[in-house]
């Protein structure tokens, strides 16, 4: 499905592409149905000249897991901060492309619309599957906050240039709070609660956790 996708950028070309797609982003909820869900994380081998993608399958209501896709593919891109997707992305189209069953949403682990140009990772992976998007970031990139009451569920806006761009997010209690923004195709709102409705006694969502687990951990 992505076979015919150039990832032939200098960093110039990646960020002009990231400001003619961003005008892609929905930012409202677009979807019937939220059965599947996917985890979504990278990871490198061989000292970062091969990327690890792993996307996680798991079903929405009851977390169990339904698949696993691993794929590796070589980097092309330098790392550079704000356009890590042109990085990362070929190796996890490659595990979406495999995939047996097609998620409902994504959860990235990393931003989506809070970004510098408003078009993360999560933003990126939405528009080009069509699929509603969540970017999960342990750190944040940009913006300004208030801290959450130490509460579970409990959130603030992250502001930036007087923007809401995503929710400060609190998913267990006396627990550092995640950095939650849309990717495409939901609102803030939903994606909140999609990402708590994921939480279970770890700090991030099984989907971002167990995706980490296969991109950076497991000897698969």
């Amino acid at each position: 499905m992505f076979e015919g996708l150039s990832w032939q950028f200098t960093p110039a070309e990646a960020i002009a592409l990231q400001n003619k797609l961003r005008q892609q982003v929905i930012t409202r909820d677009v979807f019937n149905k939220l059965d599947l869900v996917a985890g979504v994380d990278v990871g490198f081998e061989s000292r970062g000249e091969i990327a690890r993608a792993a996307v996680v399958v798991l079903d929405y209501h009851s977390l169990e897991l339904r698949e696993v896709v691993i794929a590796r593919k070589k980097t092309r891109f330098p790392y550079i901060p704000g356009l890590l997707s042109f990085r990362e992305l070929p190796a996890v189209l490659e595990a979406v492309d495999r995939l047996k069953q097609k998620p409902d949403m994504y959860l990235c682990d990393g931003q989506g619309y809070a970004h510098p140009r408003r078009f993360g990772f999560a933003c990126h992976l939405g528009v080009l599957t069509d699929t509603p998007s969540i970017g999960v970031g342990k750190t944040r990139l940009l913006g300004e906050y208030r801290m959450p009451a130490d509460r579970r569920g409990a959130w603030q806006p992250l502001i930036h240039d007087k923007e809401t761009i995503g929710a400060v997010l609190r998913t267990r209690e006396h627990v550092k709070p995640v950095f939650v923004s849309i990717g495409h195709r939901i609102s803030l709102e939903t994606a909140v609660s999609s990402v708590m409705n994921c939480v279970t006694r770890y700090k991030l969502p099984e989907t971002t956790r167990q995706a980490h687990y296969y991109a950076s951990v497991s000897n698969q």
